[in-house]
């Protein structure tokens, strides 16, 4: 049996120290790819909804009183 070594994810093989650093790398890599793009900018999405809702209840609105 290969020596176990202790990781953040517990004792493991060294194989899956490495597919753990692997995946780590890539999953912290892709946050970071995808927050340059604007992926997870929630506040900009809010506020284009709140302006949109802002509109139709305008239009609404003016609607009623005409």
């Amino acid at each position: 049996m290969a020596a176990m070594i202790h990781s953040k994810y517990g004792y493991e093989p060294p194989e899956w120290v490495l597919a753990d650093a692997r995946l780590d790398k890539w999953c912290k890599n892709r946050k970071r790819r995808a927050k340059q793009h604007g992926a997870f900018s929630l506040d900009k999405n809010k506020e284009m909804q709140h302006e949109q809702i802002g509109n139709s209840s305008a239009k609404t609105q003016f609607n009623r009183q005409t």
